[in-house]
């Protein structure tokens, strides 16, 4: 294969990593979509707010970083996020009742 035939090889393999990535604008619209659909069910009192969630689970979480939550309207479940000594800790919390679900990490 000559060096030409190699970069354009290289090129399109490029475009195609680009072209399939995610967009930042993509993951926003996802982050939104969460937080609408959080919001809507706090305000039905189908579920407990992202704030008192963190209340309850971050002080258990002591010592750890705080990444972050995750949010699935379906099954109503915040997942949080935490790293400690280089690994990532999940927390799956039922938002109906605050209780932990599973730690995993």
């Amino acid at each position: 294969m000559t060096s030409f035939s190699t970069l354009v090889s290289a090129a399109a393999f490029a475009a195609t990593l680009v072209a399939s990535a995610p967009t930042a604008d993509a993951i926003d619209g996802k982050r939104r979509g969460e937080q609408s659909e959080a919001r809507e069910q706090f305000m039905a009192g189908q579920v407990k707010s992202l704030r008192e969630i963190e209340g309850r689970i971050l002080p258990k979480m002591r010592g750890m970083q705080y990444l972050g939550p995750e949010y699935d309207a379906g099954s109503q479940v915040y997942r949080l996020k935490f790293l400690d000594a280089g690994r990532v800790i999940f927390v799956d919390v039922d938002a109906r009742t605050g209780a932990i679900l599973r730690q995993a990490g």
